[in-house]
């Protein structure tokens, strides 16, 4: 095994003896090692930890036990989502060293499933970013071309089954967190209707858009993950779906007859690069060719998503985030700690590494400001600084109001869209993966590289993300598949069609072992 197998032909190939549980986990744990010094997809790996679940695992298959179809398989989890005694820092000094003490829902249902936390991968700092660049603990590389962006925020994620370190991984998606990454390193990936996934244990963003998803190699390893980690959870009152899914992956299917598609023209108007449209629509020839029926038609409200997604989201964000005050929650500054007060368990563990700010805090204010400074970094100060504007009084109605009313009308678009076609077929991202650097102090420039991907959250639709070519920097292309809520299973039967007749989802970077 060198890192390029599927994560369900692991599975088979430990489920038959060809492979151990163990000697599975053991390999990837060497493939990071060796690897991602160049990529820093990951933040933790808990080597330890995780062959002794291998192990376990292991027992239970050959005690007969009835697991799921990636039973014994490595699963890499985006350092937002809680695990019970590995780090979950979000990629922010604010959350230094924190160990959560409970797993979040995702998490257990995989151990359920038998599957193996491998490591917790890096991202934006809480979420909050396109290119994987402003975690503490730096930029995630893209595997095809290492001084590129892996996307983000959840880039590491991608990044890592990208280059082989990891089968299969768990990423979150706010405006198109997990569908970006997927299409700038030629990856898969499914962000799930709002409410499928339990967001127990994700760490807020922005609550009304967070969503869990997942990232694979292909989209039958993407499904398989789906059908375990969605379902009902009593701890989330959020999460509506009654039964988890199931998508009869044993089913093969030929053809698309009878299926739909629109294709929004206005998205390639302008503003998107010349071979990724080029690409995308060839992949909509590909699927017509299947036997799909594709329409254009003029997508509404697209000049209004990115600004009502903002709005919305830092709105959220705002609120979310002032928890982590130095005293509750979160780091502490060394002035702060300083100046006589008690530190709280979660407060004091990042105050050690703290460096020292001229001054002391002198008031509650003080504390507050300080530890806030010092343990958020730039774009969470930016987002936050938004939100609490447009929530401010005299602002609310003007911004935070109108972005609401905006919502409920690209709800309503799409509602429409859907009594006419089964599926919307779009670009992911309007170029490919850019320079690191190249973005990072131009937001507006960073904030409209989601254009394609943040209605989707608005109206909580489910997306899947394919690749579908190369530039001619051979860096990679995907596009996206849109459904009406609670239809995964028309999306992923279109993308398992479209997989079968193309081999983009096959191709592998040089940084992949």
């Amino acid at each position: 095994m060198n890192g390029e197998l599927q994560a369900l032909k692991i599975a088979e190939a430990i489920k038959s003896g060809k492979l151990s549980a163990p000697d599975v986990v053991t390999k990837y744990i060497n493939l990071i090692k060796k690897n991602d010094k160049r990529i820093n997809a990951f933040t933790a790996v808990p080597k330890e930890k995780a062959l002794l679940r291998a192990k376990e695992v292991q027992a239970r298959l050959e005690a007969g036990g009835n697991l799921s179809p990636l039973a014994g398989v490595p699963v890499a989890i985006k350092d937002n989502i809680s695990t019970e005694g590995i780090e979950t820092a979000c990629a922010s000094k604010m959350l230094g060293g924190y160990t959560p003490v409970f797993n979040a829902s995702v998490i257990e249902k995989l151990e359920s499933a038998g599957m193996i936390v491998i490591g917790k991968t890096n991202m934006d700092e809480f979420a909050m970013g396109g290119s994987s660049e402003t975690g503490v603990g730096g930029a995630v590389c893209n595997p095809w071309d290492l001084s590129r962006v892996a996307g983000g925020s959840s880039g590491g994620s991608a990044a890592a089954v990208a280059a082989g370190e990891a089968p299969i991984a768990l990423g979150s998606d706010t405006g198109g967190s997990i569908r970006q990454p997927c299409s700038f390193c030629g990856v898969t990936g499914i962000k799930p209707t709002y409410g499928a996934v339990s967001r127990y244990g994700l760490i807020a963003y922005a609550s009304s858009l967070d969503q869990i998803g997942v990232i694979g190699q292909d989209i039958e390893d993407c499904a398989a993950l789906l059908e375990i980690i969605s379902g009902k959870d009593e701890r989330d009152s959020t999460c509506i779906i009654e039964k988890p899914f199931a998508f009869d992956l044993e089913k093969e299917r030929v053809g698309l007859k009878s299926v739909k598609i629109g294709l929004p023209k206005n998205y390639f108007d302008s503003g998107i690069d010349g071979e990724v449209k080029a690409a995308v629509l060839m992949a909509a020839k590909e699927i017509e060719a299947a036997g799909a029926d594709i329409e254009e038609f003029e997508m509404p409200f697209m000049d209004y998503m990115i600004p009502a997604y903002y709005i919305i989201a830092c709105a959220e964000a705002s609120s979310n985030l002032s928890r982590y005050d130095g005293l509750k929650y979160g780091y502490r500054s060394e002035s702060a700690a300083s100046s006589g007060a008690a530190s709280s368990g979660a407060a004091s563990s990042g105050a050690a590494s703290s460096s020292r700010t001229e001054g002391s805090a002198k008031t509650l204010s003080d504390v507050y400001r300080l530890s806030r400074s010092e343990g958020f970094g730039l774009e969470v100060k930016r987002r936050i600084m938004l939100g609490s504007f447009v929530l401010s009084s005299g602002y609310y109605d003007a911004y935070y109001k109108k972005a609401l009313q905006t919502r409920a009308l690209i709800k309503d678009a799409y509602k429409k869209l859907f009594e006419k076609y089964d599926m919307i077929l779009s670009p992911v991202a309007p170029t490919t993966a850019y320079k690191r650097g190249e973005n990072i102090d131009d937001p507006i420039k960073m904030y409209m590289g989601d254009i394609y991907t943040v209605s989707v959250n608005l109206a909580g639709l489910p997306a899947v993300s394919l690749p579908c070519g190369f530039d001619k920097q051979k860096l990679p292309i995907g596009f996206q598949l849109i459904g009406d809520a609670f239809t995964e299973k028309k999306l992923i039967d279109t993308a398992r069609v479209y997989q079968k007749r193309t081999t983009h989802h096959l191709a592998k970077p040089e940084a992949a072992p």
